[in-house]
C-alpha cells in the first residue's frame, strides 16, 4: 500500500512554526529548602504573577513536586529561568 502524506499549504506551516516557537513551558521544581513566602515573592517579582497565580503555583509545586509556572517561547522564558535561579529555586525549561 502506498500511503500519501497530507498535503499542508505554507500559511499554515508557517503558523505551526510560530506555535512551536511559544510551546515552551517553566517548569519550577519541589525543594525543602524554600519557605511559601518565599517562592510566592519570586514567582511575582520575577514572572509577574499575581498573587493568586502565585499562591497556586507554590501549592501545586508542593503537593505535586513540581509545576509549570510560565509558557512561552524559549527567549521569553530564559531570562525568567536565570532568575529564579539565581534565587536558588530549581527550574527547567522543556519543550
Amino acid at each position: 500500500m502506498d500511503e500519501q502524506q497530507p498535503y499542508v499549504s505554507p500559511e499554515i506551516s508557517e503558523g505551526v512554526d510560530t506555535l512551536e516557537d511559544s510551546g515552551c513551558s517553566l517548569i519550577l521544581w519541589n525543594d525543602d529548602v524554600h519557605t511559601f513566602d518565599y517562592v510566592i515573592k519570586a514567582l511575582v517579582d520575577i514572572c509577574r504573577h499575581t498573587v493568586e497565580q502565585a499562591e497556586q503555583c507554590a501549592i501545586l509545586v508542593h503537593c505535586h513536586g513540581k509545576c509549570s509556572i510560565k509558557h512561552g517561547s524559549y527567549s521569553e522564558l530564559l531570562p525568567m529561568h536565570t532568575a529564579l535561579l539565581d534565587k536558588q529555586l530549581t527550574t527547567e525549561i522543556q519543550e
